[in-house]
């Protein structure tokens, strides 16, 4: 049996083209995350900029005007600028405590998107109770909050800390009355 070469280039160009499908498939999947991400960066970022300018105009004084066209890249600046800022730890305060609250806010919020479904079939963890679980894991954030407070072993850093869990506190508890409500509407 005699197979011809252009045959043979023809089978490897058909299996390359199918590697390349499979790439292309996995690539589609993050396209969804990616405009959704990128989408909420745009949005924070106009909204960062229009409070900025709301209030400089009630306060009668120059807002932002010198990052970008119209102060637009503004908090890009101030998110780079605390990029580089020196890690300071309180010397008589507890550096664990200090060290891990934030951490810990941080991680329950990162975990809490894990129940969102970021395309039809692409849920990172389906679970039945994705809303209850979302709410219960984005409420320890605010642990890590007074664990910062009170790790820094400073009453005005202490009270800085009850200051910013009461304020997560005071959103969180609409927000779980709105979701339960909706909850039980959709079960009736």
């Amino acid at each position: 049996m005699i197979i011809d070469l252009t045959e043979i280039q023809d089978i490897h160009f058909f299996f390359r083209l199918q590697f390349f499908k499979e790439i292309y498939g996995i690539l589609w999947v993050f396209v969804p995350i990616f405009i959704l991400i990128l989408g909420i960066t745009i949005s924070v970022l106009a909204i960062v900029w229009l409070e900025r300018e709301i209030s400089a105009g009630i306060q009668q004084r120059i807002g932002p005007e010198y990052t970008g066209p119209f102060g637009v890249l503004q908090a890009l600046a101030d998110g780079t600028k605390l990029l580089f800022k020196e890690n300071l730890i309180p010397s008589r305060g507890d550096i664990r405590l200090f060290s891990f609250g934030p951490s810990i806010s941080v991680i329950s919020i990162i975990i809490s998107y894990s129940v969102i479904p970021f395309g039809y079939n692409f849920v990172l963890s389906d679970l039945n109770i994705g809303v209850f679980l979302w709410i219960a894991i984005s409420s320890i954030a605010p642990i890590g909050l007074l664990m910062s407070g009170y790790g820094s072993n400073n009453k005005y850093s202490f009270l800085g800390g009850l200051r910013a869990a009461a304020q997560s506190i005071s959103y969180e508890i609409p927000l779980t009355l709105c979701v339960l409500s909706i909850s039980l509407c959709v079960l009736r």
